[in-house]
């Protein structure tokens, strides 16, 4: 029998092969993994989350074990509008948040509701795996804009505009994956002159922004261009990633419109035990001291692998100095492929992740994706010091 699959899914996916082989490696006891951008299990609030299911259970069970509306529990909703002011001074309302499972889903329902075939798109160059799969699944013209140390490169943006028609651009502004930077405030500034006054829709995904240990947050585009730009968010690297509990804030209101009615016949609604049990844990706990507790265990753990490449790697390997987040980026010297590297350091039982399927066209490249949130330290030590010895192996 020949099955006949669609196109979307026969067509190879050049990121979809790494995505596989970074979660097999990080299921693999075996394996120090460096690959994925797992939180740490240290950070889980197992006890809190058990009461605040008992609690959800005995006090509204019937709700919280039928149906539910597609927008998500009110007061959830209500908690991530409170946040935002707080934390982002962005002014949102219950009804303009989307409550999705997982931002992984929001990049989907985005895309689902922006691009036909051949519409242009622009993303970071390197930018988000998973971002550039699930784009991929719609057939655009991926329109990569450079990236520096600083953030979006503002010329080169200009100059895609002018030479093209983009629906939108998909952008990580804090501690942004894979690279681990943050925007300056002045590039910010200077990408919202750019886009302000065009018909261009901005994704901002900030799923690391709360992660921040040293230095100052810069301001969200959202907050110079409003509507223009619809906001990711989820608590998968704050609470706990397995409750798989994200969401979407669009003001702009025929794009939410149709983000809601694609989400309601895709899946009618989020898990609405998962949100009632996250809403009371929300309310029981004070989320801040929660946050801090993790902030100080992704410092050292950075601080630490930081320390062991200093010891470890070639003087000619050159790695960020992390912000927050969960990643260091790593660049080899001239000659030395990222690929060969991970080729070597999974034959001595290390796990790392090349650049290529971040970038959308340049391959062979020379930098590496490597997680420092998901390791003990005596792992970060043994792992960091079997990576720089492959590396040498190579030079």
């Amino acid at each position: 029998m020949q099955v006949k699959i669609s196109h979307r899914m026969s067509k190879p996916d050049f990121q979809a092969e790494f995505l596989s082989s970074i979660l097999a490696a990080a299921a693999d006891p075996s394996i120090i993994s460096f690959a994925g951008g797992l939180p740490n299990p240290d950070s889980f609030p197992v006890k809190a989350m058990n009461e605040a299911a008992g609690k959800v259970l005995e006090s509204n069970g019937i709700m919280a074990l039928q149906y539910s509306g597609s927008q998500g529990y009110l007061p959830l909703r209500q908690f991530i509008c409170d946040r935002y002011k707080k934390m982002m001074d962005l002014d949102f309302d219950p009804s303009d948040i989307i409550i999705t499972n997982g931002s992984q889903q929001a990049l989907d329902m985005f895309s689902a509701v922006m691009i036909d075939p051949d519409d242009e798109i622009m993303v970071e160059s390197p930018s988000y795996l998973a971002a550039l799969q699930t784009f991929h699944l719609y057939y655009p013209k991926v329109l990569p804009i450079k990236l520096n140390s600083d953030g979006l490169d503002a010329e080169d943006l200009k100059k895609v505009i002018s030479e093209h028609n983009p629906k939108f651009i998909y952008i990580i502004p804090n501690f942004q994956n894979p690279t681990g930077l943050t925007y300056t405030e002045e590039v910010r500034v200077k990408v919202a002159e750019v886009l302000k006054g065009t018909d261009i829709m901005v994704l901002e995904d900030n799923p690391y922004g709360e992660l921040r240990f040293s230095g100052k947050a810069g301001h969200s585009l959202h907050y110079f261009l409003g509507e223009q730009v619809c906001m990711l968010g989820t608590f998968s690297k704050i609470v706990a990633p397995g409750m798989r509990i994200g969401w979407i804030a669009c003001k702009e209101p025929q794009v939410r419109a149709k983000l809601l009615a694609y989400k309601s016949t895709m899946d009618l609604h989020t898990n609405i035990f998962g949100q009632m049990v996250l809403a009371q844990f929300l309310q029981d706990v004070d989320l801040d001291a929660h946050i801090e507790t993790t902030k100080e265990l992704y410092r050292q753990k950075a601080e630490y692998m930081l320390e062991c490449m200093d010891k470890f790697f070639p003087k000619e390997v050159e790695f960020t100095k992390p912000e927050g987040g969960m990643f260091v980026w790593a660049t080899m010297p001239e000659g030395v492929k990222a690929v060969d590297v991970t080729r070597a350091a999974i034959e001595k039982g290390v796990a790392v992740c090349p650049g290529d399927p971040f970038y959308e066209y340049e391959r062979d490249v020379r930098t590496l994706r490597i997680n420092y949130s998901n390791s003990t330290n005596e792992d970060i030590e043994k792992g960091i010091k079997i990576l720089g010895d492959a590396i040498k192996e190579l030079l």
